[in-house]
């Protein structure tokens, strides 16, 4: 039997994997809310969640970042406001909304970011990565964002104007941000992963955030700089993109993009067949504004039956995930968790 990373990397490289992946991403308030019975429930499904010791997790405890009413400045002087514990707040303050600031503005030191987006000493990052080799798992760090730092910088109303009126120091502002992320890149290719991505959230619910013309002008030629970066460590470009995002996925593909983590709502199940399957690895998120948190737990079982039955190819490319937060019942997580079963091993080689 193969391990989990072995499996996963045979997904990804459409080289037969003997099943199909799944993720389930408990949020932290998702623990405060269910608490000891969500523990429960994970300890009943090993192979969704792995291994796991009860009494493990601090169901009070928020990481920075995402306490209720917090305010903090990140380490490029964005300043960030948080409203409901447990989920990641906006940003507030631009430091560059002013262009006259950009002249004296210094971007920090690239430090890889940790499981919640904040940098994080090399020396912890190595041992994480070595942790997980010693646990068999695939080996897949995130570095910094770069089109959403972009609108952090700048604002993002701001900065979809500079896109249409072409304003000359846009394009400073990209290779700046570009820059640093290849740098941060080039440092995690000396660890040796497997995989090597970052997030961008590039869609809103009905289409993509500009024009597929401006895409193609200032977006797609930095990405095709970060996916070269990437591969020429060894490791495969995995983006993460919320909302409608499918006339950009033939520019990120051509750009060198290996593995896709889109919403299926947003695109559509037929849209995300149409566009990506059989042409990358997709690392699909389910539907997390509807039918995980306010569906019936049949409907969550159909949902997932009907994403696997349209992507599902024996070379591989499909895996699922899906986020856990509130109001999500533990009747829904009980069925991902069932039917994540199901689907593994009915397929299972």
């Amino acid at each position: 039997m193969l391990t989990p990373r072995e499996n996963r990397l045979r997904y990804i490289d459409f080289k037969n994997p003997e099943w199909i992946p799944t993720e389930l991403d408990i949020s932290p308030a998702m623990w405060h809310e269910h608490r000891e019975e969500l523990e429960r429930l994970v300890v009943r499904h090993p192979f969704v969640f792995g291994p796991y010791e009860l009494g493990s997790v601090d169901f009070d405890a928020f990481p920075p970042g995402q306490r209720e009413g917090e305010r903090y400045t990140d380490a490029w002087g964005c300043v960030w406001e948080n409203a409901e514990a447990g989920l990641e707040g906006i940003v507030t303050v631009h430091p560059l909304a002013d262009w006259d600031a950009f002249d004296t503005y210094t971007p920090p030191e690239p430090l890889p970011p940790d499981s919640h987006n904040k940098p994080q000493a090399w020396a912890d990052f190595a041992k994480k990565i070595e942790a997980k080799r010693r646990r068999q798992e695939v080996v897949w760090p995130m570095t910094e964002r770069f089109f959403e730092r972009l609108h952090f910088l700048r604002g993002y109303e701001n900065l979809m104007v500079d896109f249409m009126t072409g304003e000359p120091k846009i394009e400073a502002l990209i290779e700046m941000v570009l820059e640093h992320n290849l740098r941060l890149i080039e440092k995690i290719g000396e660890f040796k992963p497997d995989v090597i991505g970052f997030g961008d959230d590039l869609g809103t619910q009905t289409a993509l955030m500009m024009s597929p013309e401006i895409f193609r002008k200032y977006l797609k030629p930095a990405y095709a700089r970060l996916f070269g970066a990437i591969k020429k460590t060894g490791a495969r470009a995995y983006l993460h993109s919320d909302g409608h995002i499918l006339e950009a996925i033939p520019d990120l593909i051509e750009a060198g993009l290996d593995i896709i983590n889109p919403e299926v709502m947003p695109n559509g199940l037929e849209g995300v067949v149409r566009v990506m399957k059989g042409k990358l690895a997709i690392l699909l998120n389910l539907d997390r504004q509807h039918v995980i948190p306010f569906g019936t737990p049949r409907q969550v079982r159909a949902h997932i039956l009907e994403a696997v039955e349209a992507l599902y190819d024996p070379r591989g490319g499909l895996a699922l995930r899906t986020g856990l937060i509130p109001p999500v019942p533990l009747s829904n997580v009980e069925a991902i968790a069932q039917t994540f079963e199901e689907v593994m091993f009915r397929f299972k080689r």
